[in-house]
């Protein structure tokens, strides 16, 4: 029976069982779409990372899935795919990983210990200003808001500090109905060592609560950064898991960074061709 390595990693920490999983399953071709799909659904992790090499260069194809969709942009599981292509010898530790990905090439560096993505800037593209519709956002959320508004992908909705922002008990249905992939709820630190913190939640892509969310820093990071009057800042996702991203931004890219530590190596019974 044909094998499928798979290993799992705790992204945007350094110490396992915290931060958010990825699974990363490298192949040596690209696999079938429904096999992809199988697989994240069989991992039941947020998301589950593909790599395939490509002919004739260095770059590598990445696909993200989650147990219900193929996303077009993930964080967490471009950090997992990057170290596992560091640790077991598939890159030199000071080679640049780059992937060709539905949001086109993005790339990857090991900066000390931390792996720093190079990704696009989402910022918002347009303020809710309607009062029914924030209504709306802050039951679905179950507190009031300071301000909200819609990037690409995401809602931003703003809260008064922290606290609020960490006691959030959402109503995941409301949530769902919301025409977005996600909602990223955000305030100022009260830490000082850290500018921003923040919670995602997308369940219309079968996540309720996402443990740490690189890409929503694609969004969050902007708008912090317009805030704040500063490019470089240090953000704090406060789900139960934890964990820790740096947020750069360099014009119309955001470079998002993380540590990741591997925390399980299986082999999947059943491969590509299945």
């Amino acid at each position: 029976m044909n094998e499928t390595a798979v290993t799992t990693v705790d992204a945007f920490t350094d110490r396992p069982f915290a931060g958010n999983p990825a699974a990363v399953c490298v192949l040596d071709a690209p696999a079938p779409e429904h096999w992809m799909q199988l697989v994240a659904r069989e991992m039941n992790l947020s998301e589950t990372a593909f790599l395939s090499p490509i002919a004739g260069g260095p770059r590598w194809r990445l696909r993200w899935f989650t147990p219900m969709v193929e996303v077009d942009l993930c964080g967490h599981a471009t950090i997992a795919a990057s170290h596992v292509l560091w640790e077991d010898g598939r890159l030199a530790l000071d080679a640049t990983a780059e992937f060709e990905t539905r949001s086109g090439l993005l790339a990857a560096r090991r900066v000390d210990d931390w792996i720093e993505l190079d990704f696009p800037a989402k910022p918002i593209e347009r303020p809710v200003d309607d009062p029914a519709e924030l209504a709306v956002i802050a039951e679905a959320l179950g507190s009031p808001i300071v301000s909200a508004g819609r990037s690409r992908f995401d809602m931003l909705v703003e809260f008064a500090n922290e606290e609020t922002v960490r006691k959030l008990a959402p109503d995941y249905g409301r949530i769902k109905a919301i025409p977005v992939r996600g909602v990223i709820a955000t305030a100022r630190s009260s830490d000082p060592s850290f500018d921003f913190v923040s919670r995602f939640f997308a369940p219309a892509v079968g996540i309720d609560e996402d443990p740490v969310c690189g890409s929503a820093h694609c969004c969050s990071g902007p708008f912090w950064a317009e805030r704040l009057g500063r490019k470089a800042l240090q953000a704090r996702q406060v789900s139960p898991r934890g964990g820790v991203i740096r947020v750069r931004l360099e014009g119309d890219r955001v470079a998002i960074a993380g540590k990741a530590v591997t925390t399980v190596r299986a082999r999947l019974q059943g491969g590509a061709g299945l």
